[in-house]
């Protein structure tokens, strides 16, 4: 009985979100007037904020299950599905080449398919660059992996996690396009690429699900193919008039993915129940 107890735990989301936004945004919001050392600084200790919030969610959740749900999420290698992860890697690169191949519709260059010279936020070396994008990708990944998708997905399908996760993911960079010298900030030459970002990450966010699901939950698997995401974004030299079109290409595969796994996203099994389950299948 006291061994239920503990392991009963009710996911907070609002909560959850409410503080990630807080902590991050008191950070980004004066980067937007700092100088760009300090807004650097700034920049880096906002980004952890969802993983420091969703690691001490859990740690004070009371829960012996959450925390060792979170445990085997971090540590358990062994769930990787690596075919799966290759696999999305690869659909991915896909989606990259088919958005420049449709971008010659409109006039765009065959010459995206090469590698910029520098990366598109400012400020730092690129070792440092290359450093920057492999620490956001995994430590965003323990914030949103780590408690968040799953605080939504207690109270639903999995198809309406990924719909309501990638738009609130997208806002939470909102503060970003203010800060000189980052990508976001590049993007205000036009408010339709600015427009693309955020309405971008609504579909990702299918494909990071799935990304998640295939894997057994590992957020291993979600750093590989967010990093792998990032680099690509970075580096191939797609034009933003492209990356508008990218947008599209990355809709039609997640509705694809969405599609084949059926199941998946619309089954209510785990709904109101997701740590009982856990711990069903490990007993």
């Amino acid at each position: 009985m006291k061994t239920a107890q503990r392991d009963a735990y009710r996911y907070k989301p609002v909560k959850f979100f409410a503080l990630a936004y807080l902590f991050t945004w008191i950070f980004w919001v004066p980067a937007i007037f700092a100088s760009e050392n300090v807004g650097v600084m700034l920049m880096a200790v906002g980004l952890i904020a969802p993983a420091v919030v969703s690691t001490l969610f859990v740690l004070l959740s009371k829960s012996d299950a959450l925390k060792r749900d979170l445990k085997n999420k971090l540590i358990g290698f062994y769930k990787v599905k690596w075919a799966n992860v290759f696999l999305a890697v690869l659909a991915f690169a896909g989606i990259v080449v088919c958005a420049i191949l449709l971008s010659l519709l409109f006039g765009q260059s065959l010459d995206q398919f090469s590698w910029t010279e520098d990366f598109s936020f400012t400020g730092v070396g690129v070792g440092s660059a290359l450093l920057t994008i492999l620490l956001a990708s995994i430590i965003e990944e323990v914030g949103w992996k780590g408690y968040c998708e799953d605080s939504i997905g207690e109270y639903m399908n999995w198809f309406w996690e990924s719909m309501i996760f990638g738009a609130l993911w997208s806002l939470w960079h909102l503060p970003l396009i203010f800060i000189p010298g980052t990508y976001q900030a590049g993007l205000m030459v036009n408010p339709l690429y600015v427009v693309n970002f955020f309405v971008s990450g609504i579909p990702l966010g299918f494909i990071i699900t799935w990304v998640y699901l295939v894997s057994d939950r590992s957020i291993l698997a979600c750093m590989i193919f967010h990093l792998f995401v990032n680099f690509m974004q970075e580096k191939i030299a797609m034009t933003p008039e492209t990356k508008c079109v990218e947008t599209i290409v990355v809709t039609v595969a997640a509705a694809i993915i969405v599609i084949a796994n059926k199941d998946m996203f619309f089954e209510t099994r785990h709904v109101g129940r997701l740590l009982a389950a856990l711990t069903d299948q490990e007993s």
